[in-house]
């Protein structure tokens, strides 16, 4: 082979090497809430639950639904912090309100069976938290009379920190 074909042999394998690769990457880089904008935000639910006149349990979850605060007001009921954990790892984990799983899972309808799932709480309240497209977390709210008031709460709280979010 001649210098000008090791030039032309070169080139290809430059080519090859410089060519980003089809397979998928080894590692995944993913945005989360840091710690304190989940107590900021639980901190802003239940504020406003509090000015309603409302005693809660507020939980904000990561994105994996993990617990990263919990709040409950003094007054609360004793089954609100796990009913408000359980909404917030709800809406993280299927990436939706509880009140939208509430109304696509009702008896008949084929969603349904997600009601039965350990863990799962489908009572309005649960919310997720996006930034830039991506679900960063979820809060979840417990104690106020109904779940449209929860999710209000949980709603005011979100508000609160999504400036902060948005790039």
């Amino acid at each position: 082979m001649d210098s000008n074909g090791y030039v032309h042999l070169l080139a290809g394998f430059a080519l090859l090497i410089s060519t980003p690769c089809l397979a998928q990457d080894s590692l995944v880089t993913y945005k989360s809430l840091a710690p304190g904008i989940a107590l900021e935000l639980a901190q802003s639910a239940l504020a406003n639950c509090q000015q309603r006149g409302y005693q809660v349990a507020i939980a904000v979850v990561d994105r994996f639904g993990v617990t990263q605060v919990m709040l409950r007001d003094r007054y609360a009921g004793a089954h609100t912090p796990a009913t408000a954990s359980s909404k917030a790892w709800t809406a993280a984990t299927f990436r939706s309100s509880t009140s939208n799983l509430f109304t696509i899972s009702q008896p008949g309808m084929m969603q349904a069976g997600i009601r039965n799932l350990p863990g799962v709480v489908v009572i309005g309240g649960g919310l997720v938290v996006e930034a830039g497209g991506s679900l960063v977390g979820a809060i979840g709210v417990s104690g106020a009379p109904g779940g449209d008031a929860d999710e209000a709460c949980a709603r005011a709280g979100v508000e609160s920190i999504q400036g902060k979010l948005d790039f």
